[in-house]
């Protein structure tokens, strides 16, 4: 297990990127936009730039982790990788397809993986001819710092695979929770409903931002409120996770609140956008 490839260059596929590189892993990225892909790698530079000027690695290290790093300007460079994770758009058909390709290109004894925060993996895995070998590996943001990372088998995935993930997963110096293959697995189905209502309070004006944020911090001790977790998240993520969960339970339960769907359609998504429920200038 030495090449990965990482497919989806945002800033999931960037963290996931930088975290195994620095476990020394050959890391093999690719996006279908060749920007973005070359701006992920700006990221990583600048990043380990920062680790030098504040004493966590030398300059050595630095080059070292940059050299671990390939850019692949098709998706036919990735076929040697042993792990291919994939870090698209929370979006069923996009990921299918993706899929459909890599099992056509990679090589029989890889494990094909989704960062999927909430899409069925036997969904996910019936785009390809190979389901046995599709795994869900949902790392947290951001990716490079969070510890837990939830391994979810698809129905028809096996115990080698599982395995085998659960070896990468270790490499990363990561903790491991297999879930099982239910929409929104076991983080999100507790953390997105929490989220979803403290939107609901914010629309129905039961409180500001702050001060709904504030009773979760100080009430209960979290380090972020639910409505700034939501904008760090990404507002466009958060809308598209909820939905996949309330079309996979059909349960009103996980309705999106109707401002959450606003919010997205008039492009504040959050930290990345430089608004959300708060306001970001840097």
């Amino acid at each position: 297990m030495k090449t990965i490839a990482i497919i989806g260059t945002g800033l999931m596929g960037t963290d996931i990127a930088c975290a195994s590189a620095m476990a020394g892993f050959e890391v093999l990225l690719y996006d279908i936009d060749k920007e973005r892909a070359e701006q992920a790698l700006g990221r990583l530079k600048d990043r380990f730039k920062r680790y030098v000027h504040t004493g966590r690695i030398d300059q050595g290290k630095a080059d070292a982790f940059m050299r671990h790093f390939c850019l692949c300007t098709t998706l036919e460079e990735v076929r040697e990788a042993l792990i291919v994770i994939e870090c698209a758009f929370e979006e069923i058909h996009v990921k299918q397809q993706i899929f459909r390709d890599l099992d056509r290109i990679c090589r029989a004894d890889a494990v094909l993986a989704s960062n999927t925060s909430s899409i069925s993996i036997t969904e996910i895995a019936s785009a390809t001819k190979r389901p046995e070998s599709v795994i869900g590996l949902h790392f947290l943001n951001p990716a490079h710092v969070m510890k837990l990372v939830e391994i979810i088998p698809g129905i028809a995935t096996t115990r080698e695979t599982v395995e085998t993930a659960k070896t990468f997963v270790k490499k990363l110096g990561k903790v491991n929770v297999e879930s099982k293959d239910y929409p929104g697995f076991l983080l999100n189905r507790m953390l997105v409903p929490l989220i979803n209502e403290a939107i609901y309070l914010l629309y129905e004006d039961a409180g500001t931002a702050e001060s709904i944020d504030r009773v979760m911090k100080v009430g209960l001790n979290f380090p972020m409120g639910p409505l700034a977790l939501a904008d760090m998240i990404g507002l466009d993520v958060l809308l598209a996770v909820i939905e996949e969960m309330h079309r996979g339970y059909s349960d009103s339960k996980y309705r999106p609140c109707p401002l959450l769907k606003k919010y997205v359609a008039a492009g504040y998504l959050g930290k990345k956008s430089g608004r959300g429920f708060f306001i970001y200038n840097d």
